[in-house]
C-alpha cells in the first residue's frame, strides 16, 4: 500500500445550508482539530490487496487492481487485524486503523471549503470520479482519475469507503478533536456505520467532500470498501 502523509490542522466538518444536495444530517457545522499527522493511502485498498492478507476475494467487480468491495466493516475490522498481526504493530499499539470519519473529510477537503476540493461545479467532478454519469455501473482500476491536493486518488466514487464511527443523525455532541464518535454501550440491533464518498452508483451529490451515508456494519455492499490509515508512529 501507498501511503500519504496529512499533516494536522483544523477545519469545518459538514455543509453550510446554502450548499447544494446538501442532506439534514450534515450539519451543524462543526470546527475539528486533528491534533496528529497520519498516514492514509492514497487509493481504497484493492482486491490483490485484500487477497494477500485474507486469502479470498469477495468482490462482485473481480479484477486484481479493482477496489475490493462487498465486505462488511466487521469484515474490514479483521483484515486490519491481521495486517497488525503481519506487520507485528502490536508491540507499539494498533497502527493500521480506518480513518475516522472527520480524519476522513479533513483528507478529502485538502484544505478547501467548497463542495469538493475542486470547488462547488459538479460538472469538473468527471475528471476525479467514477460514479453515476461515467462508471458504467461498475467499479474501475484505482488510481486512473486525478487526485486531490494532497494527492489521494479515488475520494470521490468508485467505491464508498466505510470509516470507524458509528452513524448519528446530526453532528450535536460530535467530537471536536477528530476521534471516532462511537456509543459507550453496547447496542441491542447491530451497529450502523458512516461510509463516506459516494461510489459507482452514486450521484454528483453523493460526491461532495461533507456526503455521508450509513450502513448496518455487518452489510456487504458492491459499491462500499475502504482505505486505511497507518498511524505515525514516534521514532518511525
Amino acid at each position: 500500500m501507498k501511503f500519504v502523509l496529512i499533516p494536522p490542522g483544523e477545519f469545518d466538518m459538514g455543509s453550510p445550508s446554502r450548499e447544494k444536495r446538501r442532506k439534514l444530517w450534515e450539519s451543524p457545522v462543526h470546527r475539528v482539530a486533528i491534533k496528529k499527522p497520519l498516514y492514509l493511502g492514497s487509493c481504497p485498498v484493492t482486491q490483490e490487496q485484500w487477497q494477500r492478507i485474507m486469502g479470498n476475494n469477495p468482490s462482485y467487480f473481480k479484477g486484481s487492481r479493482l477496489p475490493v468491495e462487498n465486505v462488511s466493516w466487521e469484515e474490514v475490522q479483521a483484515f486490519l487485524r491481521k495486517l497488525n498481526t503481519m506487520e507485528k504493530t502490536y508491540e507499539s499499539g494498533p497502527e493500521y486503523r480506518l480513518p475516522t470519519e472527520a480524519e476522513w473529510e479533513y483528507a478529502a477537503r485538502a484544505g478547501t471549503s467548497t463542495s469538493y476540493f475542486f470547488g462547488d461545479e459538479a460538472s469538473t467532478l468527471l475528471e476525479y470520479a467514477w460514479f453515476l454519469e461515467n462508471s458504467g455501473l461498475a467499479t474501475h482500476p484505482t488510481g486512473l482519475k486525478k487526485p486531490n491536493p494532497l494527492g489521494l486518488y479515488d475520494m470521490y466514487g468508485n467505491v464508498g469507503e466505510w470509516v470507524q464511527d458509528e452513524y448519528h443523525i446530526s453532528y450535536k455532541g460530535a467530537p471536536s478533536d477528530g476521534r471516532a464518535w462511537e456509543s459507550s454501550f453496547s447496542s441491542v440491533s447491530v451497529p450502523v456505520r458512516v461510509r463516506r464518498g459516494g461510489g459507482w452508483n452514486g450521484n454528483a451529490g453523493c460526491c461532495r467532500s461533507a456526503e455521508r451515508l450509513f450502513a448496518a456494519q455487518n452489510s456487504r455492499l458492491n459499491s462500499l470498501g475502504f482505505r486505511v490509515v497507518k498511524d505515525v508512529i514516534r521514532g518511525r
